[in-house]
């Protein structure tokens, strides 16, 4: 090592570190990386010509990586290839380490190697990742001959060798999108490496190089979603924020500099970076999607597959067939004058699950007309065949949407496109949901009369959001429009949009509302004008929308409430009377007659399990029962509460969170001992919620120095319901879901004073959403008494929506 070297490696440091000060900020992404790439670039010439590396030399300095490509990063590694041309070990070592040593001393990320030509050919020949990594060799000082020998080397042994190596490259890349997802679809997604990600394009260069796709076509192509290269150099820019923000060479976009990043790049906030990246990554997903099958039918057949004839062109529609498994047009198809070709192309696709040839959407996105208005009935056939082909649906849509196509179909599209939910239940992006919700909704077609009606439905149900306003009302609106472009009949067009209008209508009155009210199924009824098929297909549709939504928003028990909610609908549409609430169980009556205590659990349906306590009466009852059962692993679904002279009888459905539910004798003595005062079951139910986030504390404690601990949680929020019957509340209470929510909620209530009528519980991932109707004295001011103890619960920070209607 070199104290006083008139290039130290301590100067760069230095120079490092003053880059990335506040006195650089005004330095955009492309800024900061040209000037970090010409800062080591510069010292590693000033290195080389001071070590003796020069023309002729036999030594050569080789950028590969992100010096390769002239995307040097900030906290990335130095990637660095010292040729030779066969030096000993005794020349080779000196000039080895005065150009390794001064890197190291001074904290520098090196990723570096020593190699001959031929050596590094038959590494690259060997590891395929090593060969990609060196197809982006670029000459940095010394022997240019020795550089150029190996990227010239490099780069026809790749071509000569991509037949053999396909398969592997191929595998690669999937194992990789298995493994870090998908950039559109993931909350902190994987710049890099994710599917969608700057690897792929990285990709595509490769397969360019070795001649089997036009990688200059697909990049600067002028798109609606946005080029290849325009979502590339995005994608680039927010990974260059992140290293800066983070200080450290992230790929993992953390939440937590989610807004730095917004803020810094121009995106607004958060959310408007979120879709900025998901539609760079679909962008790149689908031109790497493209590349892979384009370059696969380039190459040449070998063994007996090269002595059969080519691939048949099997006819699939008008214009339309199908050759070396992609759907493509067919030679006499004249797109210029056939403006439905679009659909048919996009049916066949769906229909049969091949994809559709890029070169057949870059034809179509440039000459085919826009659709006569209205539809013909030949085309609307087409987008129903697309709309309810299931799985295959999402693929179509895609390759359509990123080429320009489906925006043309639906120009009500672009508001949803890419755009984030704002909701933690749900998985996808507004536009991928709807597009779920048809693929959940095809499974269900048999079931309603009208399938068209569905499908249609569950492409259009969200249409009104990212517009700043109540989305199911905007979407009414925008449907009726969109449908008579369709050439949908005016009854149809009627029942879309009031299918729009009230799609979150049946399970939100069943998660929150009485059903043994009347007057709740009555308000359905009439909001669904009386229609019994309108009631039939949105029964579908809400099945489907919540399937689509995320993991475990449709369950049996809500699909049980769904259900019953729309019997009781269908019974006042045919004018025939309702059932009256079941009467508390004779078994029940008879054991309150003794005054006592007595808990009895009982196999339900399913894994569901019914657990009947039977006390005296008393405030604090149900919070007590409710935190015996969550202290014995059992989650609450729902709890009625009938009092019968003077003695309680609590029904819950319950399920056990693992193994066999407790005996009904050990609950029992539990809560007598809650009764008495002997155990407070509401203080061991906190006491645990305190040591679990005690350990999680001390693990994240041995977390390596540096990388921030956080868990992003939403506000609690209180929700007020309109409700008809003046002696009762209704109110929703949403938050961070733990054990013994329900029974802390509950004695908050019971605290204020208030008597619990009924509760249903609803559990979406890791957010709750408890619904309770209680009853009040009438002298109390109720809300401000129960919204001050549900403080002491829930924290200081809550959100309160006073009557909010159902349906919204």
């Amino acid at each position: 090592m070199e104290a006083e070297s008139p290039c130290a490696a301590s100067d760069l440091a230095v120079a490092r570190r003053e880059l990335l000060s506040g006195n650089h900020r005004e330095l955009d992404p492309v800024g900061l990386r040209q000037t970090w790439l010409d800062l080591h670039e510069s010292w590693l010439i000033d290195k080389a010509d001071e070590i003796g590396i020069a023309d002729a030399s036999g030594f050569a300095i080789v950028g590969v990586g992100g010096l390769g490509r002239r995307e040097l990063l900030p906290y990335s590694d130095l990637d660095v290839l010292l040729l030779h041309d066969g030096k000993p070990a005794d020349i080779l070592r000196p000039v080895a380490d005065r150009l390794w040593y001064p890197l190291w001393d001074a904290n520098i990320r090196l990723d570096h190697s020593v190699r001959t030509v031929s050596e590094a050919l038959t590494i690259a020949n060997s590891d395929l990742m090593a060969a990609l990594g060196m197809l982006e060799a670029r000459h940095i000082a010394g022997d240019q001959q020795l550089s150029f020998a190996l990227i010239d080397g490099v780069r026809r042994q790749w071509r000569n060798g991509i037949r053999s190596r396909m398969g592997e490259l191929v595998e690669m890349t999937y194992a990789r999108w298995r493994r870090c997802g998908r950039i559109a679809q993931r909350a902190e997604p994987d710049l890099k490496l994710g599917r969608g990600g700057l690897r792929d394009v990285q990709l595509l260069d490769a397969l360019a190089l070795a001649q089997l796709i036009d990688r200059h076509g697909i990049g600067h192509t002028d798109l609606p979603a946005g080029s290849l290269d325009g979502a590339y150099r995005t994608l680039l820019d927010v990974r260059t924020e992140l290293h800066r923000v983070s200080g450290r060479g992230r790929d993992h976009l953390l939440a937590q500099f989610a807004d730095e990043i917004s803020a810094a790049l121009g995106f607004g906030d958060r959310f408007d970076l979120a879709r900025t990246l998901s539609s760079a990554g679909r962008t790149i997903g689908y031109h790497a999607e493209a590349g892979l099958r384009t370059a696969a039918n380039a190459l040449p057949r070998r063994g007996i597959s090269a002595l059969v004839r080519r691939p048949k062109r099997r006819p699939l529609d008008e214009g339309v067939v199908e050759y070396a498994g992609e759907i493509v047009l067919a030679r006499d198809a004249e797109p210029e004058h056939d403006p439905g070709l679009v659909l048919r192309v996009a049916a066949a696709s769906a229909d049969t699950g091949l994809p559709i040839g890029a070169a057949t959407l870059s034809r179509l996105a440039a000459s085919v007309p826009d659709l006569p208005t209205p539809w013909p009935q030949e085309a609307l056939d087409d987008l129903l065949v697309v709309l309810s082909a299931g799985p295959t649906t999402v693929a179509t849509i895609e390759a359509l949407d990123r080429t320009g196509l489906w925006g043309r179909l639906l120009p009500e599209w672009e508001p949803i496109r890419d755009l984030p939910p704002r909701d933690v239940a749900h998985k996808w992006t507004v536009d991928r949901h709807v597009v779920e919700t048809a693929v959940h909704a095809a499974p269900l077609a048999t079931r309603v009369a009208r399938p068209d009606l569905l499908a249609l439905g569950a492409l259009l149900h969200d249409i009104g959001k990212g517009r700043g306003t109540d989305h199911s009302v905007l979407g009414a609106e925008l449907v009726i429009p969109v449908c008579t472009r369709l050439g949908l009949s005016p009854p149809d067009v009627w029942t879309l949009s009031k299918l729009v209008r009230h799609h979150l209508l049946l399970p939100i009155t069943a998660t929150r509302r009485d059903l043994n009210d009347p007057k709740t199924i009555e308000a359905v009824s009439e909001a669904l004008g009386g229609d019994p098929q309108l009631l039939e297909v949105l029964h579908a549709l809400s099945e489907a929308d919540s399937k689509a939504t995320g993991p475990g928003v449709w369950s049996d028990w809500k699909a049980s409430l769904v259900d019953d909610l729309v019997r009781r609908c269908r019974m006042v549409m045919a004018g025939e009377s309702l059932p009256q609430a079941e009467p508390t169980a004779p078994h029940y009556l008879s054991l309150a007659a003794d005054h006592g205590v007595h808990v009895e659990i009982s196999p339900r349906d399913g894994e569901r399990i019914d657990a009947v306590i039977v006390a005296p009466d008393e405030r604090g009852l149900v919070s007590k029962a409710a935190a015996v059962l969550a202290l014995n692993s059992l989650r609450v679904h729902s709890a009625s509460v009938n009092v019968h002279q003077g003695v309680a009888i609590t029904e819950f459905v319950v399920s056990p969170l693992f193994g066999s539910p407790p005996a009904a004798e050990l609950v029992r003595q539990q809560f007598v001992g809650a009764l008495n005062g002997d155990v407070d079951v509401l203080g061991m139910l906190q006491k645990r919620d305190s040591d679990a986030a005690s350990l999680v504390s001390a693990r994240a404690g041995d977390v390596q120095a540096g990388v921030p601990v956080t868990r992003t949680a939403a506000p609690p929020r209180i929700l007020w319901l309109d409700t008809a019957a003046p002696a009762k509340l209704i109110l929703e209470v949403r938050a961070m879901d733990r054990a013994g929510l329900l029974a802390l909620l509950a004695g908050a209530l019971e605290g204020a004073g208030a008597g619990i009528v009924w509760a249903k519980v609803n559990t979406f991932g890791s957010t709750a959403a408890d619904v309770f109707c209680v009853t009040v004295p009438a002298e109390l001011d109720a809300r401000a008494a129960v919204e001050q103890h549900l403080l002491e619960v829930l924290g200081a920070s809550v959100d309160v929506v006073v009557d909010e209607p159902v349906g919204d």
